[in-house]
């Protein structure tokens, strides 16, 4: 298992983590469809943001990716997995390069809007929620998240 830059080859692979990782919280088809270029990652994303991938066995298993913003902050715009690796580490491992490559680039603050299933995992994490807002789906609210480096 070790950890790539993202080649602008990759966003449909990455499109696949991504939509597959999502379902995996039992969204409705409907709902996916809804939000499918939401989740989809182009070529011009992977050009523009830093993206890298987790590779297992020689194939992409999942990824993150973040934006940089004003004030030595970045944040954290997607991590993602495919659904059988969720549980079992991987998320922590990408979380962990993740965490590494920003301390390097002398960044003090990481924010994120987070899966509401996904708030625990940022929490065991150090992230602290500040805040949330509702999404398209009535009374689903994304928490918003922080971690100051």
């Amino acid at each position: 298992m070790n950890i790539q830059k993202t080649k602008i080859e990759d966003h449909i692979r990455l499109t696949e983590i991504t939509k597959k990782s999502k379902a995996y919280w039992g969204y409705s088809d409907e709902q996916m469809k809804k939000w499918s270029n939401n989740l989809t990652i182009t070529i011009d994303y992977i050009k523009t943001n830093p993206a890298f991938n987790l590779v297992d066995e020689n194939q992409i298993v999942g990824y993150y990716s973040y934006l940089r913003l004003e004030n030595n902050q970045v944040k954290l715009d997607n991590l993602f997995i495919l659904p059988e690796y969720i549980g079992k580490g991987f998320g922590s491992f990408l979380m962990n390069d993740f965490l590494e490559r920003i301390r390097n680039e002398k960044c003090q603050k990481i924010i994120l809007d987070s899966e509401p299933n996904a708030e625990q995992f940022y929490q065991k994490i150090g992230f602290t929620k500040i805040g949330e807002f509702e999404t398209s789906i009535k009374n689903r609210f994304m928490p918003i998240m922080e971690m100051n480096l």
